[in-house]
């Protein structure tokens, strides 16, 4: 008689096979087992990603395609004295290139740390697509208000040319409407003076796009430099828009009067003939 082998201790474990049922299918209290395997290693993936790294600061490069261009000194100041006494609150986004890391999010954090002299910063390493690290990085700048407006059409522009997407599509994406995504590309269009008045601060989204319903490019230059010198505010700049776009109609002038001569022989003539007699115009002929 055959000796049996270490499978049917296996069999004596999870229970006998019911008779003629494959030996090759576990049996269901098995397949709860393998269920509940995977649900805790999915949790602890879960906690491991979400868990911040350490990394030394030297490791890490700013985004090239960073849609924020300008950060302000002072500010950065600031946020450097609170992160010397209170440290980083909120891990910034990296992704690994090369034994280097690239900032998906937190280039600020990531300056000020800089400057309080912290040698790690903490980070949460994800794998995201060029495309992906591309409309993060406007989200997360829309979502603080960190972009002006320049940069925030700038951005919006390199997403709909590097990866052939729609006003719709980006709309979509940055969790903006389509009319306010064309407004905001159409601020582009503007001269390049005042684009840069828009980068510096000196002029608001409201100008620039109150600016925007004047055709002629010098007239935009002018009252670009109206708001700046006179500090007009959006709704001042809105009613000198709209004298230039429609200007008042010329006064009505009255027609000169009938000289008394002219009148004197009008009676005249009614003496004479009996009816009434009405001479238009006056000495110079005009009707």
């Amino acid at each position: 008689m055959a000796k049996k082998g270490l499978g049917r201790g296996l069999n004596s474990l999870f229970g006998e096979y019911a008779e003629g049922e494959n030996e090759n299918e576990p049996k269901e209290v098995v397949k709860e087992v393998v269920k509940e395997v995977v649900k805790v290693e999915t949790k602890v993936e879960e906690v491991v990603l979400n868990k911040p790294k350490e990394i030394e600061i030297g490791l890490i490069d700013r985004n090239p395609d960073q849609p924020r261009k300008i950060f302000d000194e002072d500010a950065l100041n600031e946020l450097a004295e609170s992160i010397k006494n209170y440290g980083v609150v909120q891990p910034i986004i990296v992704k690994e290139n090369k034994g280097r890391f690239v900032i998906i999010a937190g280039e600020r954090r990531w300056r000020a740390s800089r400057i309080a002299g912290l040698k790690t910063i903490p980070c949460l390493v994800r794998d995201y697509s060029k495309q992906e690290i591309s409309e993060i990085a406007i989200i997360e700048n829309l979502q603080r208000e960190d972009l002006n407006p320049i940069e925030s059409a700038r951005a919006i522009k390199n997403l709909i040319e590097e990866y052939k997407l729609t006003q719709d599509e980006v709309a979509d994406k940055i969790g903006k409407s389509r009319p306010a995504v064309t407004n905001t590309l159409r601020l582009l269009t503007l001269p390049e003076s005042i684009v840069n008045l828009i980068e510096m601060n000196k002029i608001s989204a409201g100008h620039a796009r109150t600016l925007l319903s004047l055709d002629n490019p010098i007239k935009q230059k002018e009252v670009a430099l109206q708001i700046v010198e006179k500090g007009l505010s959006v709704r001042a700049t809105e009613a000198l828009v709209h004298s230039i776009n429609q200007p008042s109609k010329p006064v009505f002038q009255k027609k000169p009067e009938k000289s008394l001569e002219l009148k004197e022989f009008e009676t005249q003539i009614k003496r004479t003939f009996l009816t009434k007699v009405q001479i238009k115009g006056n000495d110079t002929k005009e009707k």
